[in-house]
């Protein structure tokens, strides 16, 4: 049982999703040595897509910043599978890759994908810190708005 990390999320009002299943020819993650490797996690929620469209046009930045929040639970739910339903195993967040989908004057990138960073630091305190990229596309998997990816440490 991962006891502190569990009672985290159970003190912000968090439930974690079901990891999701690939939807290609991949793996959800990879584990090599002390790293899990997240593919990257969209804004799938309950078996639905949400957050479809392109941040500037249909999206606002503030709802981007939950699409983004709603990767980073993903993620999270994926790396509890990874460490065996122990996320006391996380030793840190180590980077995150932020893809927003939008349109070609937009440059609040940063702001979109601190939605993931800022769950991972709510989360994982400390350790949640981590290294990123933020960058903007002209379109992600299905139509949805953010994408992002992870690097963990495990114990």
């Amino acid at each position: 049982m991962s006891a502190t990390i569990d009672a985290r999320l159970a003190e912000l009002g968090i439930t974690l999703p079901a990891a999701a299943a690939p939807a290609a020819n991949y793996v959800p993650y990879v584990i090599t040595g002390n790293l899990v490797i997240i593919s990257g996690q969209i804004t799938m929620e309950s078996g639905e897509l949400k957050y479809l469209g392109t941040v500037g046009d249909d999206i606002d930045t503030d709802t981007a910043y939950q699409a983004a929040r709603l990767c980073g639970l993903n993620l999270i739910a994926q790396l509890k599978e990874a460490c065996d339903g122990n996320l006391d195993r996380v030793v840190r967040v180590v980077r995150l890759g932020g893809f927003v989908n939008c349109t070609p004057d937009f440059v609040d990138h940063p702001k979109v994908i601190n939605g993931a960073s800022d769950l991972m630091a709510e989360v994982f305190g400390h350790v949640g810190k981590h290294a990123r990229a933020a960058v903007g596309a002209p379109s992600l998997p299905l139509g949805v708005s953010v994408e992002v990816d992870g690097i963990f440490e495990i114990g």
